[in-house]
């Protein structure tokens, strides 16, 4: 028995494969290449994932920029894509900049004012998307899909985007904006009179306000965009965002800034470091301890540690022992599987620097539970209710 104790002792923690494997992010590596395994289905597994590998593009953007007319879509994505050194990819790029397979079948359909097929869009985006350029510097793709039919077919051509924007804004602010509208018949880009006016007067000279920007065209196009919405939102619910336009654009570009950004949930393993901070009272050792037992994780009560550090007469217990007499506040509890090196706590009061494998004594959990999210165990309870 004395022998095992004295291996587990030994045994480094975490375990070197676990720290290097979290360190270099080889779970979330591993789980991109099993998302895009089972998105793509490749009859050869092991070649996919060698040219995987070598696109080294798992941190490139895959962005959807959706919204009402008016919104600022375009804006938006205009300014992701040179924060991000990312492609571009709408409607009018697909049309009037891009030299692709259907590109002139797509044109036909413009020029004799019909519809473009949802399916013929769906191409054209897919072919786009699999260009070296997007694939390589990621891609944000700019008003697509608009509805239920649209999501449904990039998802069965194998786009999935990481971030789904969503704009909105109130109907008569957005009519408002849409008389500002100006089009360039040369590029087809699009210029607003308020917001997006280009530099160069050559440029300006040309630009004409497009015939279908009437308040009733508009009023239609926001009809059908509503009724749309639900559906869209439903699909991509998990990785969208909704960010009100009717604001500074300083304001929403920091906001859609700070979301595509961020990291979705992965079911990838990592490791927890949970830091609890609180008033006296207000139940951090309790939840530090349900949480240490229900994760099987290190508890750290940095208040134990200090006790235990005048206990032992340390030179850090010399030099808190007067706080701790005087009754100071004790720390926050600290929950982590390993046992890292800290130097001071949020609060400013000092910590004691743990040795890796250290085990603190105060991970043991109280001999009775509270009531959940009071913050008190049944005794200090009926305590406070005797002094009443």
């Amino acid at each position: 028995m004395a022998e095992a104790d004295t291996e587990d002792a030994a045994r480094p923690w975490p375990p070197p494969a676990g720290a290097y494997a979290e360190e270099r992010g080889l779970f979330q590596l591993l789980q991109n290449m099993l998302e895009e395994l089972l998105i793509h289905k490749p009859d050869d597994p092991i070649e996919f994932m060698i040219n995987h590998l070598k696109q080294n593009n798992d941190d490139a953007p895959r962005i959807c920029v959706l919204g009402p007319p008016a919104s600022g879509k375009t804006t938006v994505a205009m300014w992701l894509c040179k924060h991000f050194n990312a492609i571009r990819v709408s409607q009018e790029t697909l049309l009037f900049k891009e030299e692709l397979r259907q590109t002139e079948e797509a044109k036909a359909y413009k020029e004799r004012n019909q519809k473009i097929p949802y399916a013929l869009w769906a191409n054209l985006i897919q072919e786009r998307l699999s260009n070296v350029d997007c694939i390589k510097q990621g891609w944000i793709l700019e008003g697509f899909p608009e509805n239920q039919e649209q999501a449904w077919m990039l998802q069965s051509s194998g786009i999935f985007p990481r971030h789904v924007v969503m704009l909105y804004a109130p109907d008569t602010v957005l009519i408002e904006r849409s008389g500002g509208k100006r089009l360039d018949p040369l590029t087809q880009e699009v210029f607003h009179t308020t917001f997006d006016w280009p530099s160069d007067p050559l440029v300006q000279e040309r630009l004409v306000k497009p015939e279908d920007l009437s308040e009733q065209e508009v009023s239609k196009k926001l009809l059908e965009y509503h009724r749309n919405f639900p559906e869209i939102f439903h699909i991509y619910q998990k990785v969208l965002k909704s960010i009100n336009a009717d604001q500074p654009s300083v304001d929403v570009l920091s906001q859609v800034l700070a979301f595509v950004q961020t990291r979705h949930r992965s079911a990838a393993p990592f490791t927890p470091r949970i830091l609890f901070f609180g008033p006296p009272g207000s139940g951090k050792s309790l939840q530090a301890a349900l949480i240490a037992q229900k994760y099987d994780v290190v508890n750290i009560c940095c208040g134990q540690l200090l006790k235990e550090a005048v206990a032992d007469n340390t030179k850090l217990g010399e030099l808190v022992k007067p706080h701790i007499d005087s009754g100071g506040p004790g720390c926050s509890s600290l929950i982590c599987p390993t046992s890292p090196s800290w130097s001071a706590c949020p609060s400013g009061e000092l910590i004691l620097s743990l040795g890796r494998g250290t085990t603190p004594r105060s991970d043991q959990l109280p001999p009775q539970r509270s009531r959940p999210g009071s913050g008190r165990t049944p005794r200090m309870r009926k305590r406070t209710l005797r002094s009443a």
